[in-house]
């Protein structure tokens, strides 16, 4: 049987009691994985619904399936049942009231996205304007998603943002459902500091080029970051995988999710975006776990706003825990030939190089040849060409997302200025930028 323990952090598929590896036979992955995934989307079973994903991992050549089970601020039951771990057994504690008011203590005190504001109507937040859209991109991540199926309210309640204290009784709206969807004036009401303040340096080094201070909710505020961040930053394409790849916009959004996602926002400590000519640096109030650097190596994700991560994960604006540290390093050396700084304390603090120092006077040079550039095509292959040496036809085709040989005559054009040369026959023939 397959096995699932709910309440361990990591949880393993195809292992027996004493941790030896069974293993999973390949053409049963799929299956495995709809059924993981209808179980935890199935209210009957699991409320509010938990959204997880199976990973798979090679040990001594047997396939396992593996989730991590992050810590949520809200009481999970299953199959109507509440249960809580002691020692090495699952107790169940429905009935128990001492045991339920020191898990709802626990919990209250730890996730302050919980808190019920019992007075807050649907008037106060803008759900007719913003679930719609919320379904589109739920919809365009996953076909099936069970919220499409659900009116207003109930998707609500199903992402945990109406829900009962049942320590208070308090039946309500919480502080996540008003941060993702409030009006600017139901959010300072509840959160007097809420602000997001990006910065631009470039030539003003004591003050500042340009500024946004922003005050609308999540779903809002996240479009109006990304666009401060893709305004005041150089768009770069690189091949990843086989496909030409945003890799600045991978990077912005990591960075920008991060900010949203995990402030703790009952601090009066201003988030910042601040991008100058060789970094962006963000900055927010956090509940430190593990104080300290953070790499990919010795990262344990531990969640800061369970219910914000998921329903950010849900719409296709964050991944699941853990890997936006993953995606923060892959990109940004791509991007820069550089690591990004992650460090966690009171303020957690994240630096992402734009540029290596290597590269600056590469950069400077190539910014010269691109004056002579009218085309964006040509551009997309000058900044491969910056950072890859060569280029073959195949390749910039892909680049560029056009044929082969429009791009040949592309790479011809270049060649005709004298952007770039070529070497070799006309079957293996490479380009180099001067």
């Amino acid at each position: 049987m397959l096995l699932f323990q709910q309440i361990r952090r990591l949880s393993f598929f195809r292992l027996d009691d004493n941790g030896c590896i069974r293993g999973v036979k390949s053409q049963a992955v799929e299956d495995i994985k709809k059924n993981f995934s209808n179980n935890l989307h199935n209210p009957q079973r699991f409320n509010p619904v938990l959204f997880l994903t199976l990973e798979e991992l090679k040990i001594d050549n047997k396939l396992i399936l593996w989730t991590y089970v992050p810590r949520n601020s809200q009481i999970v039951s299953f199959s109507g049942r509440i249960y809580d771990r002691v020692g090495d057994g699952d107790v169940d504690i429905l009935g128990n009231t001492d045991q339920m008011m020191q898990l709802c203590r626990m919990k209250s005190g730890e996730f302050s996205e919980r808190r019920i504001f019992s007075h807050v109507t649907e008037d106060d937040l803008e759900l007719s304007k913003l679930l719609p859209r919320v379904r589109r991109m739920v919809e365009n991540k996953r076909p099936d998603h069970p919220w499409l199926d659900l009116s207003d309210m109930e998707l609500m309640q199903s992402a945990g943002l109406y829900a009962e204290d049942l320590e208070t009784r308090k039946t309500g709206f919480n502080l996540a459902a008003i941060l993702l969807f409030g009006r600017e004036e139901i959010i300072r009401a509840c959160v007097p500091n809420y602000v997001f303040d990006a910065i631009f340096r470039n030539e003003n080094m004591d003050r500042y080029d340009d500024r946004i201070m922003v005050s609308a909710n999540l779903i809002e505020a996240y479009d109006l970051l990304m666009e401060f961040v893709q305004k005041h930053t150089l768009n770069r394409f690189f091949l990843v995988d086989g496909h030409n790849c945003d890799v600045r916009s991978h990077i912005a959004r990591e960075l920008v999710s991060n900010v949203l996602i995990h402030r703790e926002y009952t601090s009066a400590f201003p988030a910042r975006i601040i991008i100058e000519e060789d970094k962006i640096t963000t900055e927010n109030w956090s509940v430190p776990r593990r104080p300290g650097r953070i790499n990919p190596d010795n990262y344990v994700p531990y969640p800061k706003n369970p219910l914000l991560a998921n329903f950010f994960v849900q719409i296709g604006r964050a991944d699941t825990l853990g890997s936006g540290v993953r995606n923060l390093y892959k990109f940004t050396e791509i991007y820069s030939h550089s690591k990004p700084e992650l460090i966690e304390g009171d303020i957690f603090k994240a630096v992402v190089p734009l540029k290596s120092a290597a590269s600056l006077t590469a950069h400077s040079s190539a910014e010269k040849k691109i004056s002579y550039v009218n085309s964006p095509h040509k551009s997309l292959l000058i900044d491969y060409l910056e950072e890859n040496r060569e280029i073959t036809t195949p390749v910039a085709a892909k680049i560029i997302n056009r044929s082969v040989s429009t791009a040949r005559r592309v790479l011809k054009e270049l060649v005709e200025e004298g952007i770039i040369s070529s070497e070799g026959s006309d079957r293996n023939r490479k380009y180099k930028i001067n």
